[in-house]
């Protein structure tokens, strides 16, 4: 299941449907925020959510990450996750509301090795690091069996704003 074919498996529409933006507005706010928050759920059903970042290229959304840790057995348990980001907010005191935009990923995890790792790395460091591209290769270079690099397929995506 891919992006390009949830919704029509994907028929249920939020709860807010006068605050919901397209999918296009959703992707553009993936695109440009710089931090996320990544949810999965232990073999308990507990839930855990980690702010992490991320890139969103080609449709999917990319993360690094240590070896071992909550994340990667969560994942290893159950792939599916949800990812979280925020755009611009501004609190109204005034009406007693906020502005704000927001998108909510439902995909699937799974590590991603070889090239499609090194992209992926590539890719963060240009969102992250723009002003260090050869120190960050280097970096990679030297970093690159101590890190775990992950991709969301993304099934379904919402997004909702107050503007």
């Amino acid at each position: 299941m891919t992006l390009r074919t949830f919704d029509k498996l994907w028929q249920e529409s939020i709860r807010r449907s006068d605050l919901e933006i397209t999918i296009q507005e959703a992707k553009a706010l993936l695109d440009k925020a710089e931090y996320g928050v990544l949810s999965t759920v232990d073999k308990d059903c507990q839930p855990y959510g980690v702010p992490l970042s991320f890139v969103y290229r080609n449709d999917d959304i990319y993360f690094h990450c240590a070896l071992s840790g909550q994340k990667l057995e969560n994942i290893a348990n159950n792939t599916k996750v949800s990812f979280c980001v925020v755009g611009n907010t501004r609190v109204l005191p005034d009406k007693f509301a906020t502005e704000y935009e927001s998108a909510v990923v439902f995909g699937v995890a799974s590590e991603i090795k070889g090239a499609e790792k090194h992209s992926a790395l590539l890719w963060l460091l240009e969102k992250y690091c723009p002003d260090y591209i050869e120190e960050g290769k280097q970096y990679i270079a030297q970093q690159d069996k101590a890190t775990k690099c992950f991709k969301i397929e993304i099934c379904h995506i919402t997004g909702k704003a107050r503007r």
